[in-house]
């Protein structure tokens, strides 16, 4: 047998894609994550809100791309997650998909839309997958969630946990607080467990010491997504105005990897300056 055939042979085994960057011609799958935990692979996972952004990562290699109800503040102006609602998220998620081609796009449930009953939770993930398209869904809590966990995934619905500092539950936490030491940490390793078991594809871990994360990590066999979560996550999150340095205010766990605000205010700045001036627009962007 000649080397090209037996590199042609079915026997041979493909070579994995790599979750961030890879180039697979389809949709990242659930399955294409269980892999890469399974590699021992990390990747990274963003917010997108908007087509433009959102085809700026999905060309990146971005794997994942989540439409969080972080939205409330990066785009609608809020203080908060609360009062951002399924019709405000339904046409940004519709957006985000539209802007992709490759990366999964997750649609989080806000508040008010899952928590009173299994059935309100597959109602909003309905609308959310035949609306705009997402791909899988996001819901927070614990083991009061597992119930609607199980309907989800028994529908057909692929959910993503959260765990952690769930900024619904802003005010029965008292504030944005490191969420996880002590006892509590325990009590969240068992809700990590219940929801893996009742069918969660990754779990989001934010504001929970290192270790924890480690050993939650360590625990699963579904990745772990990491915000202010230390290092030892299978995979990290951020929301994507944060890395970028567009909003004023970031946490601790931000790193910023560019001056997007700067650079658009020293950009405007030069458009008023030559409009003032009269430099702007010359010949070349007039039309005759």
């Amino acid at each position: 047998m000649s080397a090209n055939s037996a590199a042609s042979s079915p026997s041979t085994p493909a070579q994995p894609t790599a979750l961030y960057g890879g180039k697979t011609g389809r949709r990242v799958t659930v399955r294409d994550i269980a892999a890469a935990k399974e590699r021992g692979e990390r990747w990274p996972m963003v917010t997108a809100y908007d087509a433009l952004t959102a085809r700026i990562f999905d060309e990146a290699g971005i794997p994942v791309l989540l439409v969080g109800d972080s939205a409330a503040m990066v785009v609608y102006g809020y203080d908060s997650t609360l009062p951002v609602t399924v019709d405000d998220l339904l046409p940004l998620t519709a957006a985000v998909v539209r802007g992709t081609s490759r990366a999964m796009i997750v649609a989080d449930l806000p508040f008010g839309s899952y928590q009173a009953s299994p059935q309100q939770a597959l109602e909003t993930a309905a609308r959310f997958m035949k609306e705009a398209g997402a791909h899988a869904v996001k819901l927070e809590g614990g083991h009061r969630v597992i119930p609607q966990v199980e309907l989800l995934v028994s529908s057909g619905v692929p959910v993503m946990g959260h765990l952690g500092l769930t900024p619904q539950s802003v005010n029965v936490l008292g504030g944005y607080r490191v969420q996880g030491r002590g006892q509590a940490g325990d009590e969240l390793l068992m809700a990590a467990k219940a929801l893996e078991h009742a069918g969660a594809f990754a779990i989001v871990l934010e504001c929970v010491p290192s270790e924890l994360a480690q050993r939650v990590t360590a625990s699963l066999g579904i990745p772990t997504i990491g915000i202010g979560a230390g290092p030892h996550t299978d995979a990290q999150v951020l929301v994507w105005q944060d890395l970028m340095g567009l909003t004023p205010h970031q946490p601790k766990f931000v790193k910023k990897y560019f001056d997007l605000a700067g650079e658009m205010s020293r950009a405007v700045r030069a458009f008023a300056d030559e409009v003032v001036s009269g430099a702007f627009p010359t010949e070349a962007h007039s039309y005759h």
